[in-house]
């Protein structure tokens, strides 16, 4: 029964109404047996979310976006710049998120007068690893574009931690039982905003494509 119900509530997003088509699913071709059946998966696992009072994230791959939903409807979206992955015939399912990232916290001044101000977004970090259940990690990385030189280069730096992390426990790792990996570069602005949005236990649903 779900299984029919994302598909009726598929094809009501890809066909066209009124000469203008739906973009649920940018990138999907009517004509693509595999994207059809990978949007059905979608659609299947978002209408379990949906049902739940709790927000959840929708990491489109195909569409080259982040999306924060709530109820089955978009809250908030953030672009992907470029992305990279392993294992993703693995990225399938349901991943709930272990932990949000850490907040980057301000030194308490003992001789300020009044209170401290509260947490706000520019203490949210801006690159960070994320850690689910199944098993799985999603590496956030700024875009260097627009940074200054010293800046940028720190940035490159943490990517390139990153990779080096992934890479040295992958060699300690049975190869049929490898975590599925993503790595997503988005602005400094959006990853802190990304971070500010996460909450424990958040569930994560991925788009794969299919020519990739």
């Amino acid at each position: 029964m779900m299984k029919l119900c994302a598909i009726l509530i598929l094809f009501v997003f890809t066909t066209p109404s009124w000469g203008k088509e739906l973009e649920a699913f940018p990138g999907l071709q009517l004509n693509d047996a595999q994207g059809l059946k990978e949007a059905t998966r979608v659609l299947e696992e978002e209408l379990k979310l949906a049902a739940r009072p709790q927000t959840y994230v929708l990491i489109d791959l195909v569409g080259s976006t982040i999306q924060i939903k709530g109820r089955g409807i978009g809250l908030h979206q953030i672009p992907i710049i470029r992305w990279s992955g392993e294992s993703r015939n693995e990225l399938k399912g349901i991943h709930k998120l272990v932990a949000r990232p850490s907040v980057v916290r301000r030194k308490i001044d003992p001789g300020a007068a009044g209170e401290q101000e509260p947490i706000s977004l520019a203490d949210m970090p801006t690159d960070y690893v994320l850690s689910c259940s199944p098993p799985m990690t999603i590496a956030v990385v700024p875009s260097t574009a627009g940074e200054n030189l010293l800046r940028g280069t720190a940035i490159l730096g943490k990517s390139w931690w990153h990779h080096v992390q992934h890479w040295t426990s992958s060699l300690f790792t049975d190869s049929s039982s490898t975590t599925p990996h993503l790595q997503l570069t988005i602005s400094v602005d959006h990853a802190q905003s990304l971070a500010w949005s996460l909450v424990d236990g958040m569930a994560i649903v991925i788009r794969r494509p299919t020519d990739k």
